[in-house]
C-alpha cells in the first residue's frame, strides 16, 4: 500500500489527490460545480453535485496516478466547514439543497437568540458566536421550511452533517453516520471542552440530538468505501475541516504557530495547545485537531471574502479577464490614490461580525482605473488579516509567538505581489511552502498517521520546506498611514455600533 487519497470537497469545486507515501503528489483531478444565489444573502449547493464531483475526481485520480486500488493505504477526506446537509436515513437523499457557509438567511434567527443573551452560553460551551456562518441555524431552518421535516427529525428519520458526513455516509453505503471533532466544533451544537454534543444548545436551536453524527479522532477508522467506487473496499482513515486540515498541513503543531489559508475567503488559525483561550476580541476558540483522544485548541479568524474579491472583479464587473492579472496591475497602480475595497459582499467576519454590512469603495476618483481596483482587492487581504493578527495577540499574551512567523497556502498565495504586501502590512515575516496542497495533504497525512504509514507529528513536521520567505520591507509611516485609513473605511461600512 504505496499511496494515499485526499478527498478535497470545497466551496467551488471537488478535488481529489493521491499522494505517495512521502507525500508528493502523484495526481490530482478537479471538478467545479455550480452555485445556486435563490434569494439575496442566500447561497446553496445541490448535494448530489457534490457527490457526483466526489466520484468522479475520485476515480479520475486514481486513473491519472495509474495505481490500483490495492495500492491505495487509506483516505483522508477534507471540507468546506459549516455547509449544511440533512438527508432522509433511508433514501440517503438530501431533504433540501446544501446551505452553504456563506449563507447568510438565519442572520434574524440569530439577532433574536442574541437578544435573548443566549449569545454567552454558546460562547462559553462552543467557543463561537450566534451567526448565521456555522451549522445550528441552518438545521433549524431547513427542519422549518421543509414541510413534515421537522416531525421525520423527531422521528429519527433524518440525519445532518457537514459535507464529511454526508460524503461519509455515501461512500459506506449509509453504515457510518460519523464526524471527526474538528467540524463537529463548528456546528455551534458541540461542547468543545467536554467533547460532547450539548443537549441544552440542542434544545434552544431546536435540533432533535438523533440528527447528529458520532464524534471521533481526526485519524480514526470511519469504516470502508462500497465496492463499487473504486472496484474494492477502501478504508477512510481520516477527516478534519478544511483550515484545520491546512493547520496540520503546514505542520502548525507547537502553540504559538499559525497558519492561513487564501482561498473564497480566508481564515487564520492559531495554534493555543492543549488549553482553549476564551477570546476578548470576537475571535472564534475551536478545535485544532483531536489525536488519541486529545483535543488540540485554536483561536481561529474568518474572513468572509479573500479570493472570491478577485473574482468579483473578474465575473461581476469584468475590469480583468483572469486572476492571475491582478498583481501586475496592482504593481502599477497609481501610488498617489489610496483606493479601499471593504469587501463585506456576504457581511463581515472576524472581528467584526457584521452580518447586515455590505461592501464598499473607497477614495475613487475620477482617475480610478482597474489598476486602483484590482490594488483594493489584493490589499484588502492583507488588511484583513492584520485585523485577525491584533486581535489574536491581545487574545494569547505569548504575543511572541505570533509575531515570528505566518505560513500561507491557497490560491491567492502564488502571487508575490499579495504576499509581499501581507508581510509589509502586517510588519511580520510570510512562509510560502514548497508544498502547497497544504489542506489534501493535511487529510492524506491523517489517513496516513491512522493507517500507521506516516510518522507521528513531530516527524512530520520536520518534513515541512519554504518556498519563499517574504520580509517586510514597508516603512512604519507608510503602513501605519495605510491601515488607518483602512480602519476608517471599516468605520464607515459597519451597520453595527
Amino acid at each position: 500500500m504505496s499511496h494515499l487519497i485526499a478527498i478535497d470537497q470545497g466551496t467551488t469545486s471537488s478535488r481529489a489527490i493521491v499522494f505517495r507515501t512521502d507525500l508528493t503528489v502523484a495526481a490530482i483531478a478537479q471538478a467545479e460545480f455550480p452555485q445556486h444565489y435563490p434569494a439575496s444573502g442566500w447561497v446553496e449547493h445541490d448535494p448530489e453535485d457534490l457527490w457526483r464531483t466526489t466520484v468522479e475526481t475520485l476515480r479520475a485520480a486514481v486513473a491519472k496516478a495509474g495505481i490500483k486500488p490495492a495500492d491505495i493505504a487509506g483516505i483522508g477526506i477534507t471540507n468546506q466547514r459549516e455547509t449544511t446537509v440533512v438527508w432522509d436515513r433511508k433514501s440517503g437523499k438530501a431533504i433540501h439543497n446544501a446551505i452553504v457557509w456563506q449563507d447568510r438567511r438565519t442572520a434574524e434567527t440569530c439577532a433574536g437568540l442574541k437578544a435573548l443573551g443566549h449569545e454567552v452560553t454558546f460562547a462559553a460551551r462552543t467557543g463561537l458566536l450566534l451567526d448565521p456562518y456555522f451549522s445550528g441555524t441552518k438545521i433549524g431552518w431547513i427542519l422549518d421550511h421543509v414541510p413534515g421535516a421537522r416531525q421525520r427529525a423527531e422521528n429519527g428519520d433524518l440525519a445532518f452533517g457537514t459535507v464529511d458526513s454526508f460524503l461519509l455516509w455515501r461512500l459506506t453505503g449509509g453504515k457510518v453516520h460519523a464526524t471527526d471533532a474538528t467540524n463537529a466544533s463548528r456546528t455551534l451544537l458541540f461542547d468543545i471542552h467536554k467533547g460532547i454534543w450539548d443537549a441544552e444548545l440542542c434544545r434552544i436551536l431546536k435540533v432533535p440530538m438523533s440528527m447528529l453524527p458520532e464524534v471521533k479522532d481526526c485519524a480514526a477508522d470511519f469504516g470502508t468505501t462500497i465496492s463499487d467506487i473504486l472496484d474494492r473496499p477502501i478504508a477512510i482513515r481520516g477527516i478534519a475541516g478544511d483550515q484545520q486540515a491546512a493547520t496540520v498541513g503546514q505542520a502548525c503543531f507547537s502553540p504559538g504557530m499559525m497558519k492561513s489559508t487564501y482561498g473564497t475567503g480566508c481564515f487564520a488559525l492559531l495554534n493555543t495547545g492543549t488549553t482553549p483561550v476564551a477570546s476578548k476580541n470576537r475571535m472564534l476558540t475551536t478545535i485544532a485537531y483531536q489525536l488519541k483522544g486529545t483535543r488540540t485548541y485554536a483561536l481561529e479568524g474568518a474572513i468572509f471574502i479573500a479570493g472570491a474579491a478577485v473574482q468579483w472583479l473578474r465575473d461581476g464587473l469584468g475590469v480583468i479577464a483572469s486572476a492571475a492579472e491582478t498583481g501586475a496591475l496592482a504593481a502599477t497602480a497609481d501610488p498617489h490614490q489610496q483606493v479601499y475595497l471593504v469587501p463585506a459582499f456576504t457581511g463581515l467576519g472576524a472581528p467584526y461580525w457584521d452580518a447586515e454590512a455590505r461592501g464598499a469603495l473607497f477614495g475613487l476618483t475620477r482617475g480610478t482605473t482597474k489598476r486602483e481596483l484590482a490594488r483594493a482587492a489584493l490589499e484588502s487581504v492583507g488588511y484583513q488579516t492584520r485585523d485577525l493578527i491584533d486581535a489574536m495577540r491581545g487574545d494569547w499574551q505569548n504575543a511572541s509567538g505570533v509575531e515570528t512567523v505566518l505560513r500561507v497556502d491557497g490560491g491567492m498565495t502564488a502571487s508575490d505581489w499579495t504576499m509581499q504586501f501581507l508581510a509589509d502590512i502586517l510588519a511580520a515575516p510570510v512562509d510560502r511552502p514548497k508544498v502547497m496542497e497544504t489542506t489534501a495533504l493535511g487529510a492524506a497525512y491523517l489517513a496516513g498517521l491512522s493507517a500507521g504509514i506516516l510518522p507521528e507529528p513531530a516527524e512530520f513536521a520536520r518534513s515541512w520546506a519554504l518556498d519563499r520567505r517574504f520580509i517586510p520591507a514597508m516603512d512604519s509611516p507608510a503602513r501605519d498611514a495605510k491601515y488607518a485609513g483602512w480602519k476608517d473605511a471599516i468605520r464607515r461600512t459597519l451597520t453595527t455600533g
